[in-house]
């Protein structure tokens, strides 16, 4: 059976089994995916580090520390070698205009980056946007980055002008903040900056 039919045919149910299913942040105007960020390579040094967007991550406090929720991170971790995950992860985003990969978590290998790649060549329609610290990924050799992919690299330390060596960045900040979320219930709303292309460098108020 040719790829195509493979990735159309798959039902919610087994793409759900397969990857672990999607997450629901209350902050995101739709779908995102998370991991443990226990699991995060760069995050978790920086955690330690005072001044740091890391440092307390909101991602060890609140409703990620219910067992239900711990568990579902953990199923996702577990799922990304499934054969069949780009697959699952086509069918539960293709019908999503704005998809966040990691409300917590990270990137966790070359392999990773490149599955997420081809999710979303597979959807040309959803606009995804993608934050990391891990630098050490980026570029992905020998792979074309999505014109419908924002891959943010975000400042180490807060309070601090982007770099020259990735062409879309955040900054964690202490007060001002281009996101508009805080002021409004800590909510996207309208706002998709981190979804665009055409904004470089978006700045969040610190936690």
């Amino acid at each position: 059976m040719h790829e195509s039919y493979i990735i159309v045919d798959m039902l919610k149910k087994e793409a759900e089994r397969i990857t672990g299913g999607l997450s629901a942040p209350g902050k995101m105007p739709e779908g995102s995916y998370n991991l443990p960020a226990a699991a995060c390579q760069t995050g978790a040094k920086l955690r330690e580090i005072p001044g740091t967007p890391c440092h307390k991550c909101y991602a060890f406090k609140g409703r990620y520390n219910f067992p239900n929720v711990k568990d579902a991170l953990q199923r996702r971790l577990e799922s990304l070698t499934h054969p069949q995950w780009v697959e699952g992860m086509y069918t539960l985003v293709k019908k999503i205009k704005h998809f966040r990969w990691h409300d917590s978590g990270d990137i966790q290998g070359v392999a990773h980056l490149k599955k997420i790649y081809e999710v979303c060549l597979k959807t040309p329609a959803t606009m995804h946007w993608l934050p990391t610290q891990e630098r050490k990924y980026l570029p992905l050799p020998g792979s074309t980055y999505p014109k419908n992919l924002v891959i943010r690299l975000s400042n180490a330390k807060n309070n601090t002008a982007p770099g020259q060596a990735w062409s879309h960045w955040s900054t964690v900040v202490d007060t001002g903040g281009t996101c508009p979320a805080s002021k409004q219930g800590n909510q996207c709303g309208s706002c998709r900056r981190c979804w665009s292309r055409d904004v470089k460098h978006v700045t969040y108020p610190k936690h």
